[in-house]
Formats: C-alpha cells, sequence, structure tokens
C-alpha cells in the first residue's frame, strides 16, 4: 500500500509523506529485478535503473546533507562529466548502490528531522536556499524520476504501477 500523506498535516510532515510516497515507489520499481534488468540501458540516454538509484543517492546527500554541512559519503559527481553519478561501473554491485542509496535517504531524513524549515544552507552552485526550497526541489526531482523508473520497468519485464495492489 502507498504512503498518504496527511491530509491535516503539517509543512514539513507532509512534503517529508510525500518524499516518502516517492522513494517507496522508486524503490518497489527495483524490487525483483535481477542484477542484469538492474544495469540494462533501456533508453536512447543510456540510462538504467541502478544508475538511477546511483543519482538519487548522490542528490539525496547532496542536497539534504552538502548543503547544510552535515556528514555524507563522497558523491559521484564531475564537473567535467554531468552523467557521472548516473552510470555505474562494472566492480560496483547493484546491492552496493542500493546500499548507498538507502543510507543517503536516511541520513536526509535526519537532516529534515534536525533541522527547521526556514534555515538556510549553501547549495553547490553558491546560492542560500531554505530547508523548504530543498524539500520541494527534492519532491520535484524524486516525482520526475520517479517518471523515469515507471518507464524503464515497463520496458524491462512490464510492471506497471507505483505500489504493490
Amino acid at each position: 500500500m502507498a504512503r498518504i500523506i496527511p491530509p491535516l498535516g503539517g509543512e514539513k510532515e507532509s512534503l517529508l509523506a510525500a518524499l516518502e510516497r516517492h522513494r517507496d515507489a522508486i524503490m518497489w520499481k527495483l524490487d525483483g529485478l535481477d542484477d542484469e534488468q538492474l544495469r540494462r540501458k533501456v533508453v536512447p540516454s543510456g540510462l538504467s535503473p541502478i544508475g538511477l538509484m546511483k543519482h538519487l543517492g548522490s542528490v539525496e546527500y547532496g542536497w539534504f546533507c552538502a548543503t547544510f554541512g552535515r556528514p555524507h559519503e563522497p558523491l559521484s559527481f564531475d564537473i567535467d562529466d554531468e552523467d557521472a553519478d548516473l552510470r555505474v561501473a562494472a566492480d560496483e554491485s547493484c546491492d552496493d548502490v542500493i546500499a548507498f542509496y538507502e543510507r543517503a535517504r536516511t541520513a536526509a531524513n535526519d537532516a529534515v528531522a534536525d533541522i527547521d524549515l526556514d534555515a538556510t544552507g549553501t547549495a553547490w552552485f553558491g546560492d542560500e536556499v531554505s530547508m523548504r526550497w530543498v524539500m520541494i526541489h527534492m519532491l520535484e526531482e524524486l516525482a520526475r524520476h520517479a517518471g523515469h523508473m515507471d518507464i524503464m520497468r515497463e520496458l524491462i519485464d512490464g510492471k506497471i504501477g507505483d505500489h504493490d495492489r
């Protein structure tokens, strides 16, 4: 069953529930795929489900942790290669990439719990941003990529939807 956004929830609670709903849907899209399917480049750009997970782990850590000066794991961004965080090397296991994402998700939720919505940090491009802005931005990011994951999963094995029915 998909998470429900609390109809009368507070702002932070509602934003976090919306983030978690998309995160859950994305994780569900990986369920049952084997290593070959996770690595399969199913669209002309070369994107794979596991590559998208690597990207999402990096942006969760980047926006929620790096922006607010919180500890995080090394990120795979490369100024000279804007798609570096979307590629998974042959020596990176799918399980390790998924575990990286799960750690990033936990760290992001810890940051949300600890930081007020009006508190500010410095984005990677130098602008000051609030936690509220980061949560809204990440909601957009996750929704967009959940759609990508929907398409990739349907192309791999025909499975559709955003949660087990």
